[in-house]
C-alpha cells in the first residue's frame, strides 16, 4: 500500500506503516526528525501521486478550540483560521481513496463537520489524556488496543500527563508546540495495523 503521511515531520506514523512493509512517505515543510522517506515541501505538490491512504495532521494552531480565544479577542487575524480551514478542506477532498485527518478539538467540528471518532492515548497503551478527533473517509474507526487506568483525584480521572487539577504538565517552552503535536506511538501502531 502507498501511504502518505501529510504534515508529519516526526516520522512516527510513517515508520509505523513502513515497519509493516508499506511504502510510506511523510511530508512537511520541516525536515524529518527520523530517517525514512520524507518529502520536505508543500503537500499540494504530491497529493495526486497515486496514494492508497493518507493520514493527515494539519497544523492546529489556528484551528484548535484552546487557541481560538486569541482570534475572538481580536489578538489574531481571523483570516488565519479561514486559511487553515481551507487547507483542511483541501486535504479531506484529496484524490485519495482512504483518508484520516487528525486534529484536537477544533473549529473543524463546527465549520466543516463533526469528527467520526474521538480517541485518547490511554486507549492505546499510553498513560496520557489528549482528545484527538479523527475525520475518516472509507476507513473504520480505530479499535482500542490497550486501556490504561487513571489515578483518581477528588473523584476525577487523571493521567500521568495531567496535574491533579487536570491541566497539562508540560511547561511552557520554545518547542512545547512540537512536543504536544507528536503522535503517540500506540496510536500510530494502531493506525498502521488496522488501516494498513
Amino acid at each position: 500500500m502507498r501511504v502518505l503521511i501529510a504534515c508529519e515531520y516526526s516520522g512516527i506514523v510513517r515508520n509505523a506503516f513502513a515497519s509493516l512493509g508499506h511504502f510510506a512517505l511523510s511530508c512537511d515543510l520541516l525536515p524529518t526528525e527520523k530517517p525514512g522517506n520524507h518529502y520536505q515541501g508543500d503537500i499540494r505538490d504530491i497529493l495526486d501521486h497515486g496514494w492508497d491512504l493518507m493520514i493527515a495532521h494539519p497544523p492546529c494552531t489556528y484551528l484548535s478550540v484552546s487557541g481560538m480565544h486569541w482570534t475572538k479577542r481580536g489578538l489574531r487575524d481571523p483570516k488565519l483560521t479561514e486559511d487553515a480551514l481551507d487547507f483542511v478542506r483541501l486535504l479531506l477532498d484529496a484524490p485519495i481513496p482512504k483518508i484520516a485527518l487528525e486534529n484536537p478539538i477544533s473549529v473543524i467540528s463546527s465549520r466543516i463537520r463533526k469528527p467520526d471518532q474521538i480517541i485518547m492515548p490511554y486507549q492505546f497503551g499510553h498513560n496520557a489524556s489528549k482528545k484527538t478527533c479523527l475525520w475518516l473517509k472509507d476507513l473504520p474507526p480505530l479499535q482500542q488496543t490497550e486501556f490504561i487506568e487513571p489515578r483518581i483525584i477528588d473523584g476525577k480521572k487523571r493521567w500521568a500527563n495531567q496535574t491533579d487539577s487536570g491541566q497539562n504538565k508540560l511547561s511552557p517552552s520554545a518547542d512545547r508546540w512540537k512536543i504536544r503535536s507528536e503522535t503517540y506511538q500506540g496510536i500510530a501502531d494502531a493506525m498502521a495495523r488496522q488501516w494498513g
